[in-house]
């Protein structure tokens, strides 16, 4: 199986980052890397198939007060985050690497 991450852009025009068929053991990955790639202001839609709070919880332990996590909608089968970076940032983890085998 093919762990890397793409290399080519992400996000198209409409910032949707939908992970819901990516494997577990690329998409936290490409979360993160998505997020440290934005520059200040910008923001994508993240769409996963369940609320990502631990992701939520890395982000506010490893970048503290530097994005905005607003829930758009949350269905049993789909939810949609806008995620805001407010302030740079730099990896504190290796992307690729980042959830332990998660």
């Amino acid at each position: 199986m093919n762990t890397n991450l793409p290399t080519e852009p992400i996000l198209g025009l409409d910032r949707v980052l939908d992970v819901r068929e990516i494997p577990c053991s690329i998409k936290h990955g490409l979360i993160l890397r998505t997020f440290l790639e934005l520059q200040v202001g910008e923001h994508f839609i993240l769409v996963n198939g369940h609320d990502p709070v631990p992701l939520f919880y890395q982000f506010s332990a490893e970048w503290p007060d530097t994005f905005t996590w607003e829930h758009l909608m949350k269905q049993p089968e789909e939810v949609r985050v806008k995620i805001t970076k407010l302030k740079a940032t730099v990896a504190k983890t290796t992307p690729e690497h980042c959830c332990g085998g998660h």
